[in-house]
């Protein structure tokens, strides 16, 4: 392994510990080998330890993939590093393959002198036929270029624990608990969360919890004991702000941003949901939190799911309904009865490869466009893209805001990529979130010509445009809902085009003047090409950054949280440029949105084969656009 600023020194034993500034380990294997179990434990060790990470979990699409054939294959990548790391990592320097199809899957990604730690025992006639392998690739000189060291992992598992009452199968099972001790010793990694964690995770099952834990430290002590490792290797803890830290999930973070939110506006959460992949996490753990007032619903399609939880806004709840690509196409109806009703509503799309179906449990930034257009007529609404995994508690924050604000549905634009990828967060203090309190309508807002008071549903306030939110059952306050046009104020159904086209206008302007922070632009050397990025491309672009600058280059990069409307300063900072370079993993959604509403011939760089991008490729491309 090569890594900046190394230093070695010899342990007291025989083994020699070197230091480095960062590590990007894989984890590989059939789906049911533990695969994202081993590197979740490593994670949150690694977490604990003070290192900075940024993970990538990669999921077969199946429920339950084949073993053996390639498709089946599940890897998990963590890098770590004592300093701010914003990507997964391009290449890992450790390979832990399981088994042949773990390691012909990812081999390719290695660079040349990189460690493999392969479980021979998996290495049979018949495994390495399912993948093409002619001979074994442990013997036929063809990893001659990579340090290869081979375990018989469930051999040693299995031995490890025979004390045990558990039969072969059982034992092997623990396989992935005997490589997570042998790495914790590989990286000094601490090991009293993962033994604390597997006692509460058996404490029902004391023999199971005992038999993890044995295979847990035999791992450990074989690469104490074993010769063929001759080094290990320190990574000593990234500085961070002061704070308390904690390791959390896209997922994760953007249901405990719900939570937040529901708190700071004193409304109950209400979650109306249909599972679907990626998103079916925040249904998961948003029903773990009754004690804070939370409903979720699991409801039996998706276009029930909207509907209920529309049904909750007009109550009084901070509602929200959470999907995928598929998903927002059948509720695509629904949101335009909240636009047209006007009614605050959140709409969490965790977007996937498309379309139809497509890739399950990959990435894409693809739904841009549906979010922006995708309903009949004329329904604009708000779109919130988070940047990071850890940013997703302050993007959910962000779009109730403007939800309860403006009285209107807002999307939510994550990803797979950042759903399941984990970074540390400082956990804030409450006295850092916004005030999200909302006044509900009390009486009367409207006197006629005769003196009559009486309550206008669509009166609306003259800086944000929205319009009172009644709570049904308030005396007086009695008013229509339903699709069909109301007329501006009183609410009433009309068919008047010029009512209409009136009330067209005023929801697009509503949307036009919500209040967004002007967009920021890091230019520390006004270069003349600038990099517009959205969503979970932030990482790979400023690392890409990062690198172009370290070389010299001259280059600048802004990045938008907000998607419509646009920030206010963007035109005017889009033309202070020659050139604008937008990466993104759709086919150049934003690129389209750029070019129209400002005459800017923004540069596309795009793929969409469901992984993020690397740093050395952005660099690359925007080292040529930069030369162009």
């Amino acid at each position: 392994m090569v890594s900046t600023g190394a230093s070695a020194r010899r342990a007291p034993g025989a083994v020699e510990v070197r230091r480095l500034d960062r590590v990007i380990i894989r984890f590989a294997g059939d789906s049911g080998d533990g695969m994202h179990l081993t590197g979740d434990r490593f994670t949150s060790e690694t977490a604990s330890f003070g290192t900075d990470l940024s993970t990538l979990p990669n999921f077969p699409a199946e429920i339950r993939a084949p073993a053996g054939p390639l498709p089946g294959v599940s890897s998990f990548q963590l890098p770590f590093a004592d300093h701010d790391i914003l990507t997964p990592g391009d290449a890992p320097n450790v390979l832990g393959a399981m088994t042949p199809a773990a390691l012909k899957a990812n081999i390719g990604d290695l660079p040349r002198g990189a460690e493999i730690i392969v479980n021979t025992d998996e290495f049979t006639k018949r495994a390495m036929q399912k993948v093409g392998y002619d001979s074994s690739p442990l013997d036929d000189g063809s990893l001659g270029g990579y340090h290869l060291h081979p375990v018989p992992l469930t051999t040693l598992t299995v031995e490890a624990l025979k004390d045990f009452d558990l039969s072969r199968k059982e034992a092997e099972r623990s396989k992935n608990m005997f490589a997570l001790g042998l790495l914790s010793w590989m990286y000094h990694r601490p090991t009293d969360g993962t033994e604390r964690w597997l006692k509460t995770k058996f404490a029902r099952k004391p023999d199971i919890a005992a038999a993890n834990l044995a295979a847990f430290q035999a791992g450990w002590n074989f690469g104490e004991t074993t010769e063929d490792f001759a080094v290990s290797y320190e990574v000593a803890p990234a500085v961070f702000p002061v704070g308390r830290y904690r390791n959390i999930s896209g997922n994760l973070a953007l249901s405990y941003g719900l939570i937040a939110a529901s708190r700071q506006a004193d409304l109950p959460l209400y979650l109306g949901s249909y599972p679907i992949t990626p998103a079916s996490d925040i249904l998961h753990e948003l029903s773990r939190h009754k004690n804070f007032g939370v409903r979720t619903f699991q409801a039996e399609d998706e276009i029930a799911g909207i509907g209920a939880a529309l049904g909750a806004a007009f109550g009084g709840s901070l509602a929200v309904t959470t999907t995928s690509g598929p998903g927002v196409a059948l509720k695509s109806e629904t949101i335009g009865l909240a636009v047209s009703l006007e009614l605050p509503l959140l709409i969490v799309d965790i977007q996937r490869g498309g379309p139809s179906t497509g890739l399950p449990t990959k990435t894409e930034q693809a739904d841009l466009l549906q979010a922006m257009y995708g309903r009949n007529g004329e329904a604009p609404v708000p779109v919130v893209a988070p940047r990071t995994p850890a940013d997703c508690f302050d993007a959910a924050l962000e779009a109730a805001r403007i939800a309860l604000a403006y009285r209107t549905p807002v999307f939510l634009l994550s990803d797979g990529y950042l759903a399941n990828g984990s970074e540390p967060w400082r956990i804030p203090d409450p006295d850092e979130l916004p005030d999200l309190t909302v006044q509900f309508a009390q009486g009367p807002n409207h006197t006629l010509d005769d003196g009559t008071e009486t309550f206008w549903p669509y009166k609306r306030d003259p800086q944000t445009l929205a319009r009172p939110w009644a709570l049904p059952g308030t005396p007086g306050l009695e008013h229509r809902i339903g699709g069909i046009e109301k007329q501006d104020g009183t609410g009433n159904i009309s068919y008047d085009p010029a009512n209409h086209d009136f009330m067209v206008r005023t929801r697009q302007a509503k949307i036009d003047g919500i209040d967004v922070p002007d967009i920021e632009v890091d230019d520390p050397d006004n270069a003349r090409t600038l990099v517009l990025g959205w969503g979970s491309t932030y990482g790979p672009i400023t690392a890409a950054v990062r690198r172009l600058r370290t070389a010299g280059e001259s280059i600048a990069q802004a990045h938008l949280r907000h998607l419509n409307p646009f920030p206010h300063n963007l035109g005017t900072v889009l033309k202070a440029y020659d050139k604008v370079v937008v990466p993104e993993m759709n086919l150049g959604q934003l690129a389209t949105l750029i070019r129209a509403k400002y005459l800017v011939d923004a540069r596309s760089y795009n793929q969409v084969n469901g992984m993020p991008f690397k740093a050395q490729q952005l660099a690359t491309a925007l080292k040529e656009a930069i030369d162009d």
